[in-house]
C-alpha cells in the first residue's frame, strides 16, 4: 500500500524539534516560522510537556467518556479562567473541523435554522458543514454542497446587516483573523455590528479561533482585541502543541442534552495532560505576551522591507503579501537560508512560529529573508 498522494511535500524529512527549530535527517538545521501550521504553541519538544505525556502514559492513556475524568474538568477550569470566558462550559475533540461541526450543530438545536453565514476567503475545515462553510469550491464536494452557507465579504457592515435582517439565519461563523485568507483581520466595527445583530435576531455568533486563538495574536484570542464576545469560540491546533485535540466553548444560553454531543476519543487523557502541561509553560512562560512582543517587533521590521507589497497581521500570525508569486521566493529561503514559512494563495507568505520564539530568533528570521530578496 502507498500513500494517498493529496499532500505537495517538500523533499525534506524532518526528524528532530528543539524549541523554534527542527532538523532534518542529514542533521540541518532549519529555523521553524511555521510550527507545524500554528500548531506548535510553547514549542518543539518542550521537557515539561514531554514529561507530562510521558508520565500520563505510563499511568493510563485511554478511558472513555462513560466515566468521570478529572483531567478534563482541570482543563475546562484552568482555560476558562485564563482565557476570560470561565462561565462558559467545554466540550471536547479531537480536531478544528469537529470543534467547527459541533459548534454549527449546537447552533441549529438552539433555534431551529439551517442557513449559515460565512466569509468570502474563510476557512474553516474539510469536514461536511465546516468545509461548506469553507470559501474554496475546489474542496467541497458534491454531497457538502447543502445551500445552506452564503459567503459575505470581510468588513461589509451592510451586507451582513441585511443578510441576517431576513430572520432564519441559524450562524454567523468567523474566525478572529483569516489565516488561509491570507491573515486578513476584521474591523472593530464590522465585529460590534455583527455582535449586535446577531443579538437582535437570536442568531449564534461562532468565532473561529483555531489558527489565531491560543495567544497567538498576542491575546488569548483575536477577537478579544475588538472587544467582543462570542456564543461559540473553537479552538484547536495550540491546545495540545502537536497532541491532536480541540475544543467548543458554550455560551451558558446553552442547555445540554444527554446524547446531544458525542466523542470516542475526544478529552482522552493523554490529550488533557497535553493541553494542560500547554498551558502551564504558557503561564510560566509569558507566551502570549511574548507572542505580542515580538510580533509586534517583525511587523514592524517587515514593515520597512520595500520588496513587500503589504504586511498584516497581529502577534506571531503575520502575511506577507508580494506582487508576484512567492512560491520560488519561499523555497529558496527553506532551502538556502533554512526557514519554514507558510503560504496562502499564491502572492501571500505566513508567518506562524512558537509563541516562545524569541527577538534574537526574530532579528535572525530577519537577517536571513533579506539575504534572498
Amino acid at each position: 500500500m502507498e500513500l494517498f498522494d493529496v499532500y505537495p511535500l517538500f523533499d525534506i524529512h524532518i526528524v528532530k524539534g528543539k524549541g523554534c527549530h527542527v532538523w532534518d535527517e542529514n542533521g540541518t538545521e532549519y529555523l521553524d516560522l511555521y510550527g507545524g501550521h500554528a500548531v506548535i504553541s510553547i514549542g518543539h519538544a518542550h521537557p515539561h510537556y514531554v514529561e507530562a505525556i510521558s508520565r500520563q502514559v505510563a499511568t493510563l492513556g485511554f478511558y472513555s467518556n462513560s466515566v468521570i475524568n478529572k483531567l478534563q474538568q482541570e482543563l475546562a477550569h484552568r482555560l476558562g479562567k485564563v482565557c476570560g470566558y470561565d462561565d462558559y462550559s467545554l466540550f471536547l475533540i479531537n480536531s478544528g473541523a469537529e470543534a467547527n461541526e459541533n459548534a454549527l450543530k449546537l447552533a441549529s438545536f438552539y433555534n431551529g435554522r439551517t442557513r449559515i453565514l460565512s466569509l468570502c476567503k474563510s476557512f474553516h475545515g474539510r469536514t461536511s458543514l465546516a468545509v461548506e462553510a469553507t470559501d474554496n469550491p475546489k474542496i467541497i464536494a458534491p454531497i457538502n454542497a447543502n445551500k445552506h452557507v452564503t459567503y459575505l465579504p470581510m468588513n461589509d457592515v451592510e451586507a451582513m446587516r441585511r443578510e441576517l435582517s431576513k430572520g432564519d439565519v441559524c450562524a454567523v461563523i468567523v474566525e478572529g483573523i483569516q489565516g488561509v485568507g491570507g491573515i486578513q483581520l476584521p474591523t472593530d466595527e464590522f465585529m460590534h455590528a455583527l455582535r449586535q445583530a446577531c443579538d437582535e435576531q437570536d442568531t449564534v455568533l461562532i468565532l473561529d479561533e483555531i489558527q489565531s486563538g491560543y495567544g497567538r495574536s498576542g491575546r488569548f484570542f483575536a477577537h478579544q482585541w475588538n472587544g467582543i464576545k462570542a456564543d461559540i469560540v473553537t479552538v484547536a491546533k495550540g491546545i495540545g502543541n502537536g497532541f491532536p485535540m480541540g475544543g467548543v466553548l458554550i455560551s451558558p444560553r446553552f442547555t445540554p442534552l444527554y446524547g446531544q454531543l458525542g466523542t470516542t476519543f475526544g478529552g482522552n487523557h493523554l490529550a488533557c495532560s497535553a493541553a494542560l502541561a500547554v498551558l502551564d509553560v504558557m503561564e510560566e512562560e509569558r507566551l502570549v505576551e511574548n507572542a505580542d512582543k515580538v510580533g509586534t517587533y517583525l511587523l514592524e521590521e517587515l514593515k520597512k522591507i520595500p520588496a513587500i507589497k503589504e504586511v498584516r497581521g497581529r502577534g506571531l500570525m503575520i502575511g506577507l503579501e508580494f506582487e508576484q508569486p512567492i512560491k520560488e521566493l519561499r523555497l529558496r529561503l527553506l532551502k538556502e537560508q533554512h526557514v519554514f514559512t507558510g503560504v496562502s494563495g499564491t502572492n501571500v507568505i505566513r508567518l506562524l512560529p512558537p509563541l516562545c520564539l524569541s527577538m534574537e530568533e526574530a532579528a535572525e528570521f530577519l537577517a536571513r529573508f533579506k539575504q534572498i530578496l
